[in-house]
């Protein structure tokens, strides 16, 4: 199991939710940021979040503590991993769970024995 001390947290998915998650996190601790969307990464490290779910203020005040990247290889260093990617609902009112299934995929490349993954899902 891993200790609190021990963990090296990665957020997969920057909307709505994981967004405000990461920035919360680093407020505390190093938190990798991760998204597949490279502009929305260039807009972070700009401070700037179009969707407006976090002020480029709160960005800011952690700005030592994140890492916003869209590079997969930047997920070696983490031991826990935090899925919030969407889960779209069809109108038959069927998830697409096509988002949550690739990012598993990524976490599987990279989650050790005895690591940590997390899925926060509305669906």
């Amino acid at each position: 199991m891993i200790q609190l001390n021990e963990i090296k947290l990665c957020v997969i998915g920057l909307g709505y939710v994981g967004l405000p998650l990461a920035v919360t996190f680093a407020s505390r601790r190093e938190v990798v940021a991760f998204d597949i969307d490279t502009q929305r990464i260039e807009n972070l490290k700009n401070y700037i979040d179009l969707t407006l779910e976090v002020p480029s203020e709160d960005i800011k005040k952690v700005k030592d503590k994140i890492i916003f990247t869209s590079d997969e290889m930047s997920l070696k260093k983490c031991n826990c991993f935090i899925v919030t990617v969407p889960t779209p609902v069809s109108e038959d009112k069927q998830p697409d769970l096509s988002h949550l299934i690739s990012a598993s995929k990524l976490v599987g490349r990279y989650i050790e024995r005895g690591g940590l993954a997390i899925y926060e899902s509305t669906v």
